[in-house]
């Protein structure tokens, strides 16, 4: 499992790393291709960054659909519970359970309808617009995240079962950072 989970960790970080050295190139490039600097305007007005904005767009999805899965893992996802921790713990555990696998249900059908759609698509010639790139890679997020979302939806469910603990996201905590280290003025962070 730990695989797993950095395989996931490292797969969103990438993805927000590259979208974001994307979008600077194309920004650098949009701006500074106007000034008049003879060398440097001619070698920019050469570039072509007409892919950047579709390649950042496929990677925020990519990133999306991975980052869910991580969301049911971490337990940072929103939910509305406010009803459902007002009932009695028998009751408070049953709706818990049917809305993991709920949700379970819910992404594995997702997961297979995309998977269906990316094979139908794979027999095509569908490709981007800009980068030519085959349309089937680009939904192939769609049938991946949505299974790997299935899967961490199981796992809570199992663990749930097991401990009755949900996973929660402490928004103080600070992933990295000894809650009893003490920072430069002597206060404890």
């Amino acid at each position: 499992m730990k695989f797993l989970d950095h395989l996931e960790e490292w797969l969103i970080a990438t993805l927000m790393a590259l979208a974001t050295i994307v979008v600077f190139i194309a920004v650098v490039h949009r701006y500074l291709s106007g000034l008049p600097i003879p060398g440097l305007q001619d070698w920019l007005i050469q570039l072509n960054s007409s892919w950047a904005q579709e390649l950042t767009i496929y990677m925020f999805v990519w990133m999306a659909k991975f980052g869910a899965a991580y969301g049911v893992r971490t337990g940072i996802h929103v939910g509305v519970d406010v009803l459902v921790n007002r009932l009695n713990p028998a009751w408070r555990d049953k709706f818990i359970v049917f809305g993991l696998l709920s949700g379970a249900l819910f992404t594995g059908i997702v997961g297979t309808l995309g998977a269906r759609f990316c094979y139908e698509l794979s027999h095509t010639t569908s490709t981007s617009e800009v980068l030519e790139m085959p349309m089937w890679i680009v939904y192939l997020a769609v049938p991946l995240g949505s299974y790997l979302m299935c899967f961490r939806f199981l796992q809570v469910t199992r663990d749930f079962l097991k401990t009755g603990h949900l996973p929660k996201h402490d928004h103080a905590h600070v992933e990295g950072l000894d809650p009893d280290h003490e920072d430069i003025a002597g206060a404890k962070i």
